[in-house]
């Protein structure tokens, strides 16, 4: 760890109240890469919020297929580290969720494209 981690946990311990002392003092906690990466990686679900109002033709189904696919596996992973990692889990079942999201909605889109480009050769 840096001298200045190190610096402000130290600062921070001197003044967590009595009833967070659990939660800071837990394997998974701030005090740890456990808590710090789950709570960094809610932005990608905040972008993916984001996005769905972003029109369906502008969506990366290959984009959205390796985040789904990152949020799917990673929930799982979670689950079986020790310790276990709960924030890592809800992070991941959210990036997860949002992008099956955004990938079904690109998908219909463009099936339906395609669907209406085949009617249009048919009619021409």
């Amino acid at each position: 760890m840096s001298i200045v981690y190190k610096a402000v946990i130290s600062a921070a311990d001197k003044v967590v109240p009595r009833g967070l002392r659990p939660l800071w003092e837990h394997p998974a906690g701030p005090k740890t890469i456990f808590f710090w990466a789950p709570a960094f990686k809610w932005g990608l679900v905040i972008a993916g919020i984001g996005d769905i109002t972003r029109p369906a033709e502008k969506v990366s189904i290959s984009q959205c297929s390796a985040l789904a696919a990152t949020g799917i596996v990673w929930s799982r992973y979670s689950l079986v580290i020790i310790p276990k990692n709960w924030s890592l889990f809800s992070v991941n079942v959210f990036v997860g969720a949002t992008n099956v999201y955004h990938l079904v909605r690109a998908m219909l889109y463009q099936q339906e494209k395609k669907k209406l480009e085949s009617e249009n050769i048919k009619i021409q």
